[in-house]
């Protein structure tokens, strides 16, 4: 069974994943964030036809404790996060945590 990518952001984020062809998202107006993005990611998370979830890493900030863990943590579906706060070492980490191994691991003895 293949799984889709879902996207949970404003819908300002996630048009431009619905023109690509996304057809999982979850939309949640900015002004609702505080009160609705907890129930968007869990969604996305419990949905087993997904296996990538798009977040803005600045959402992250409005998920409750614990439902920010399970992105955080969350291994199938995996989270990634994308934004102005993402460097090049959190989507290092997001890699490693989603295939298990570290492609950018340079071996130190060559």
């Amino acid at each position: 069974m293949s799984q889709e990518i879902a996207v949970v952001g404003s819908p300002e984020f996630t048009t431009g994943f619905r023109l690509a062809g996304v057809r999982r998202f979850e939309n949640v107006p900015d002004d609702e964030k505080d009160d609705r993005l907890d129930d968007a990611a869990t969604a996305a998370l419990e949905d087993e036809g997904v296996g990538i979830v798009v977040m803005h890493d600045e959402d992250l900030e409005h998920l409750s404790r614990n439902v920010r863990q399970e992105v955080e943590t969350s291994v199938e579906p995996v989270v990634v996060t994308i934004g102005s706060g993402t460097g090049g070492g959190g989507l290092r980490d997001q890699i490693k945590r989603a295939i298990g191994i570290d492609l950018m691991d340079e071996d130190e003895d060559s």
